[in-house]
């Protein structure tokens, strides 16, 4: 984890003022220049905050110090060994979703070290790099974000949840409370904010046409239907100074710091159901200016299928995010949309297996229990989740539906006991021994 030096441990630890030519007291107690007009106090002697090596000469600006500092000892892993480190920490799928964010990750720190280490330009370096994730409930969105910025790069990493925001705090929190939580992910410190990682989970729930919001005076007030925060976002994404609030917090009376988002990397994320029916609007040529005889070829999804795997075609036109409600401008600051696919029965049961039911046995475990699941028990769970469209999220609330009678009645009284679970026809039963 990244820490920063505490300003009131420098205040503490601060050496007492030095002694003053004229003031030096002699043997009889009387000061040699008694009677002289003593000389001005020196201030710097109290705040002196720093050690003699971390101040700053004239001329260089002690906020690039520092942020050279704590960017140079940021690891620059490569994107292939972060590949690979996200699969070692129990991720599982995705492997071309994968590959793009490692690569991002590492492009980001990249960046940082050319302009705070190497002292680049920024007009050499390039603008960040925003990314979009979108993808079907449970397919690893916001648990890569976790696990590759938080966990092995340890950036100063925000999971914000979009839905509660409106434009300017109207009805709901204000946007800018968004840099207020990266502000105190980075231990109340503006300068380790700016280089930490956002990612706005439910992205999708901000466009116009998913927010069913209804308000008196709907029309003629001020726009609480998703647009007001895309909007507020707009500046954000972009390299802009915004005033941020310090605590989080609708008081209009509150002390603000100025952050800089130019180095702040946005990954949004979301689901984005109903997006099917905008591609095959577009697909069918049911949209003028399309050519129905090129369009009609194209894939057709269901419409109200939920475990879809788009393409990278199917997401490419900011058209089609403008017909499903947002500002083409929002969308054109990701300079990158990656699709992810739906998890297929291998990826459901390697994620079964290896992380729901090893951590499932090792609480029965605790209580003294030996837990016991037989091949055809996971593949029928796995077949349920698939049949559900609840990705891998929903695999742990079904698994641990047919144990949890039995765990009802052993759990905190049992002192050893064996319990199997297997499959009774087209149902999955569970014995103790």
């Amino acid at each position: 984890m990244i820490r920063t030096k505490n300003l009131s441990d420098s205040i503490i630890n601060a050496k007492p003022p030095t002694s003053r030519k004229g003031t030096k007291s002699s043997g009889t107690g009387k000061s040699k220049n008694q009677g002289k007009e003593p000389e001005p106090f020196d201030f710097g002697d109290i705040f002196f905050m720093n050690d003699e090596s971390d101040i700053a000469s004239p001329g260089e600006d002690p906020d690039s110090l520092f942020l050279k500092k704590i960017v140079d000892e940021i690891p620059l892993v490569p994107p292939s060994e972060l590949f690979n480190m996200i699969g070692d920490m129990g991720y599982k799928g995705q492997n071309e979703a994968r590959k793009s964010v490692s690569l991002m990750a590492y492009r980001h720190v990249r960046r940082l070290k050319r302009i705070y280490v190497d002292g680049e330009s920024r007009e050499n370096v390039g603008k960040k790099n925003n990314l979009l994730l979108m993808g079907p409930t449970g397919c690893g969105k916001t648990f890569l974000i976790e696990t590759l910025f938080s966990g092995i790069l340890q950036l100063p990493t925000v999971i914000v949840d979009i839905t509660p925001f409106s434009e300017t705090g109207y009805v709901g929190q204000d946007p800018n409370n968004i840099l207020t939580r990266m502000y105190h992910t980075a231990n109340r410190d503006e300068r380790l904010a700016r280089i930490g990682i956002i990612a706005l989970d439910e992205f999708d729930k901000l466009a116009s046409s998913q927010n069913n919001a209804v308000f008196a005076g709907a029309g003629t007030t001020k726009d609480i239907t998703g647009l007001g925060v895309q909007r507020e976002l707009l500046k954000m994404l972009e390299s802009s100074e915004v005033n941020v609030p310090v605590e989080l917090t609708h008081s209009s009376y509150v002390e603000t710091v100025n952050l800089q988002t130019a180095d702040i990397a946005f990954v949004a994320v979301g689901a984005f159901s109903g997006f099917n029916a905008i591609l095959n609007r577009y697909h069918k040529g049911s949209i003028s200016g399309f050519n129905r005889d090129i369009e009609s070829r194209k894939k057709l999804y269901d419409d109200h299928s939920i475990a879809i795997s788009w393409t990278p075609e199917d997401v490419e036109n900011v058209a089609y995010f403008q017909s499903y409600g947002f500002l083409p401008e929002l969308v054109a600051r990701f300079g990158r949309i990656i699709p992810f696919a739906a998890l297929d029965r291998e990826t459901m049961y390697q994620i079964l297996e290896d992380n729901i039911l090893s951590i499932i046995r090792k609480e029965f475990a605790v209580e003294g229990i030996k837990l016991e699941v037989g091949e055809d028990v996971i593949e029928h769970i796995v077949k349920l989740a698939l049949k559900r469209e609840t990705g891998a999220r929903g695999l742990n609330s079904l698994i641990f539906r047919y144990l949890e009678d039995k765990a009802f009645d052993l759990f905190g009284v049992a002192q050893t006991a064996k319990l199997t679970a297997f499959m009774d026809g087209e149902k999955i039963s569970s014995k103790v021994e």
